[in-house]
């Protein structure tokens, strides 16, 4: 018993190198990376769903001049959630990728570099009391993705407390906004995300975000879109 003990303890076992080995093949198993893209307007509150969605806030917000954009180029940050969730019997890392892009339409090239092998979920964030600007942010995906964008998408509306001081419930609102917004709340098959920005949201919200970005990449099977190549066409890789 003593021999076996010693044995253990400095680790010339072959059942303990191979119980070690296997451990440290399980935790690289254990850790699912995603790619998020935010996309929207200046002042949509981009830079606040990342703060958000990486539970911090590294991404710049503040005051803003009217008309001036606080992203002026692509901000990408990484956050790990230890044991987030369970995967195949097996607790499992999310690491959020978060990638911010400058109001209205990224370069593919640029989008390319930042994630070649592709983004999990597109987050399209509009602000609730401007629906009537960034009216061609579908014809936008679809020049970035193909198609294939509308099973990656988000749509998160933000400034969702004028709604309330209007007195006009989300699912009326959704019904009487402009034909585009409601079009893109129907496209997007991770649904609509409606957020108050009268409290402070990016502390509150950031975990019911992160859960509805894995559940929306889980329905994908955690594939990833790829932007579009020169020859029109994208593809998908799976992890």
């Amino acid at each position: 018993m003593d021999f076996i003990r010693d044995r253990n303890h400095h680790g010339n076992s072959l059942v303990t190198m191979l119980s070690r080995w296997n451990h440290q093949h399980d935790n690289e198993q254990e850790v699912l990376t995603l790619n998020v893209l935010l996309l929207g307007d200046m002042q949509s509150g981009r830079s606040s769903v990342g703060n958000a969605l990486i539970g911090g806030h590294e991404f710049q917000t503040g005051a803003h001049i009217s008309g001036v954009s606080m992203t002026t180029e692509f901000q990408v940050l990484s956050r790990n959630f230890p044991r987030y969730f369970r995967r195949q019997g097996a607790e499992s890392d999310l690491t959020l990728r978060v990638i911010d892009t400058p109001p209205l339409l990224p370069q593919p090239q640029s989008v390319h570099k930042l994630c070649p092998d592709g983004v999990h979920v597109l987050v399209v964030v509009v602000r609730a009391d401007r629906s009537h600007e960034n009216t061609h942010v579908e014809t936008h995906l679809e020049t970035l993705f193909g198609p294939e964008w509308r099973h990656h998408a988000l749509l998160i509306l933000t400034h969702a407390d004028h709604l309330e001081k209007a007195g006009l419930h989300p699912s009326v609102y959704l019904t009487q906004t402009s034909d585009w917004l409601t079009a893109l709340s129907n496209e997007a098959a991770g649904g609509v995300l409606f957020l108050d920005n009268s409290c402070d949201w990016p502390l509150i919200r950031g975990q019911p975000l992160r859960d509805r970005v894995l559940r929306l990449s889980a329905r994908n099977h955690h594939r990833a879109v790829k932007v579009r190549t020169e020859s029109g066409q994208s593809s998908e890789f799976t992890l």
